[in-house]
């Protein structure tokens, strides 16, 4: 039997669906108010047979942070992939999503000492790792170091990878993932979809930020093949190029048939922009569409190494252009669906 924790989120989506043409056993934990609506709209991506796919996953309410939920979902598995997590940048979801990022890997990873699980493989990011700058390459052996700058997100995975490497110490058969910036389909309001979103609705600001992003099919990919390698107390970090924000945005541009950004957003401009829109937020007690942690992460420059990854799996990684292009095919076909 093999469990997926967030099986209704992004990453879990996708590699559920992954899993079920190997017509594997599989259980995929949600939340009890959480719907698998989006899951199904995941798959549609892939089959038009969605339902023959669908019925392949028994479903469990078993919410991260209730540990007896978690042991009991635990019984008879023998591999975890742990793709739950809460992201955000917004600084009023800081301390929830630290506590449910930190506390919910540590109950599973005791819910599978517990219960004897045979494997897990969790899913951490690269903002769990170090960093070198001035164009070094960043690998898994950066050390993450604790900052006043660092983003609660940054500090959520960290603590949270930290719980992994207590249960390997404790004799847990486990392997780490990092992703970089993960691009494909999903909720297009939402995280890395939502720019294909946003540039479709015309966007005129570019920062000069580089970083890493890799496929979630090449995600998926390296999970379902690492697990099966003799690899324990590893982590590797996914990642096919690193390139600028602006690059990025010319490529979906390109591809949905619209206006590139134009307008370089410099730092004293990023800096008030962030301010201006923490007032309004406040003044119309809505979340801010842009924060200070976006601010900065759109102005840094980090680039990433997947040698490692490459070597030990003999895997070449999708080219960011093929992914946009996947993508934005897809976005646009939904639009036109939705016209029709």
């Amino acid at each position: 039997m093999i469990v997926v924790t967030g099986g209704t989120g992004f990453v879990g989506s996708h590699l559920l669906y992954l899993l079920t043409l190997e017509n594997e056993k599989i259980r995929a934990l949600k939340r009890k108010s959480s719907g698998t609506d989006f899951t199904k709209k995941v798959f549609g991506f892939y089959t038009d047979n969605v339902d023959k796919f669908f019925s392949r996953i028994e479903w469990v309410d078993a919410d991260m942070l209730d540990y007896m939920a978690l042991e009991d979902a635990m019984d008879g598995v023998g591999l975890v992939y742990h793709a739950a997590s809460s992201v955000s940048f917004n600084p009023s979801d800081a301390n929830a999503m630290i506590k449910n990022n930190i506390d919910g890997t540590s109950n599973l990873v005791t819910a599978c000492l517990k219960r004897g699980v045979g494997r897990l493989c969790h899913v951490s990011s690269v903002a769990a790792l170090g960093r070198d700058y001035d164009g070094r390459l960043t690998d898994e052996e950066n050390i993450w170091k604790y900052s006043p700058r660092k983003s609660a997100y940054s500090v959520s995975k960290f603590f949270s990878e930290m719980e992994v490497w207590r249960g390997i110490n404790e004799g847990l058969d486990a392997v780490i993932v990092n992703p970089s910036v993960i691009l494909g389909p999903g909720n297009w309001r939402k995280g890395s979809p939502s720019f294909f979103y946003r540039v479709y609705k015309g966007m005129k600001y570019y920062t000069e930020g580089v970083t890493g992003f890799v496929d979630v099919r090449d995600v998926c990919r390296c999970m379902t093949e690492l697990v099966k390698k003799p690899l324990s107390g590893e982590r590797f970090i996914l990642n096919s190029e690193n390139i600028s924000y602006k690059m990025l945005f010319e490529m979906i541009a390109e591809n949905l048939g619209k206006r590139p950004p134009s307008v370089h957003a410099s730092v004293m401009l990023t800096e008030i922009g962030w301010r201006l829109e923490w007032i309004r937020s406040k003044l119309f007690f809505s979340s801010p569409a842009f924060t200070r942690e976006m601010a900065r992460a759109g102005r840094s420059r980090t680039y990433y190494s997947n040698q490692k990854t490459k070597e030990a799996l003999s895997f070449q990684f999708t080219p960011v252009k093929e992914t946009v292009e996947w993508t934005a095919s897809l976005f646009l076909k939904e639009l036109e669906q939705k016209v029709k």
